[in-house]
């Protein structure tokens, strides 16, 4: 597995990161566990998480898949960077959400509980706080940088305007400054191509996207014609109608007809296809790859390996242009 930077820091991340929002609700803890050691196996030494996972859980949940990560890591802790981030609500009290001052100094010392370790290497935003000026959120994120207790600092789900005005800020103020975004990108959702991308490339910001296979859609496995199966990311608790709106339409699964047709002609899985074509962006510095189970991985795992030559990007790039228009990230 290839490393490279994050972003303009001098942190090596490798080049696909895995991802763990099923840990504990969608895959329990055992399968949890041989989904890090495939990964592991696969040269992945990035894993992203969040308080707020398992992913379609409540508020009973959060914090769970942090705490199986946890437990996964001991007497291995150096060998593996970590992401996780806060914002969403973690408790029932006002203040036990978004990116005021107060939260995230609670929520880096859960963090730092359930994962069992003292320092967390990149800790991100899990989205913008529009209750909450950014000099405050910028000031307390450099405070855990200079107490040692985060390495690194990045957000998640931050529109463009949102990531420029935060490192612009930091600039100023001299704070610690933004060194990834984690935006949602793949072939059925293009829109950071617009801005975002541009902008990461000139400044120097690492891009760790997520969602490389549309929750699965470009899995090709699922039947437009019935609803979507249980256990599936489409029926996941709070998270199956999110997923269903983003994704479930007949104009994708149109596209992903076509997808599966360039495929087979190239003799490669549609998933490796998928994510070869999100790691062919050259804003990308690691797309997050996810599974259920640890035999899903292997189809991502083998796009980091696959070179995926420039006629066919470019038929997947026309197949695909519409959606680099739309609404903003849901």
């Amino acid at each position: 597995m290839e490393h490279v930077r994050l972003g303009r820091s001098g942190l090596q991340v490798s080049r696909q990161c895995l991802g763990t929002m099923t840990f504990g609700l969608q895959s329990d803890e055992e399968t949890s566990i041989a989904i890090m050691d495939r990964a592991a196996e696969g040269g992945i030494d990035f894993f992203d998480t969040s308080d707020a996972y398992p992913l379609g859980g409540d508020l009973d949940t959060r914090g769970r898949t942090e705490e199986i990560m946890g437990r996964w890591l001991r007497g291995k802790r150096d060998r593996f960077l970590l992401a996780t981030k806060c914002f969403v609500p973690v408790g029932p009290a006002p203040w036990e959400g978004g990116n005021s001052r107060k939260h995230i100094m609670s929520a880096v010392e859960d963090s730092l509980r359930r994962l069992e370790t003292d320092y967390i290497d990149l800790y991100q935003l899990h989205g913008y706080d529009h209750n909450t000026p950014i000099d405050e959120t910028l000031s307390a994120l450099d405070d855990l940088v200079r107490q040692g207790k985060v390495r690194y600092v990045g957000c998640s789900n931050f529109l463009t305007y949102q990531l420029v005005r935060a490192i612009g800020r930091s600039e100023t103020l001299r704070l610690a400054r933004f060194d990834s975004v984690q935006p949602r990108y793949n072939l059925l959702f293009r829109q950071c191509e617009r801005e975002m991308f541009p902008f990461c490339l000139e400044d120097g910001v690492g891009v760790i996207s997520y969602n490389p296979i549309a929750g699965g859609l470009l899995s090709g496995k699922h039947n437009r014609q019935g609803a979507p199966p249980q256990g599936s990311r489409f029926q996941l608790g709070l998270a199956g109608g999110m997923y269903q709106d983003r994704y479930w339409h007949e104009r994708e699964f149109d596209t992903v007809e076509q997808v599966r047709v360039l495929a087979d002609e190239a003799g490669v899985s549609i998933v490796t296809l998928s994510v070869a074509w999100v790691m062919a962006n050259p804003a990308i510095t690691a797309p997050i790859i996810g599974a259920s189970n640890p035999g899903q991985l292997d189809a991502s795992l083998a796009a980091a390996g696959y070179k995926l030559d420039d006629d066919l990007k470019q038929k997947l790039d026309e197949l695909t242009h519409d959606y680099r228009m739309g609404d903003a990230p849901r």
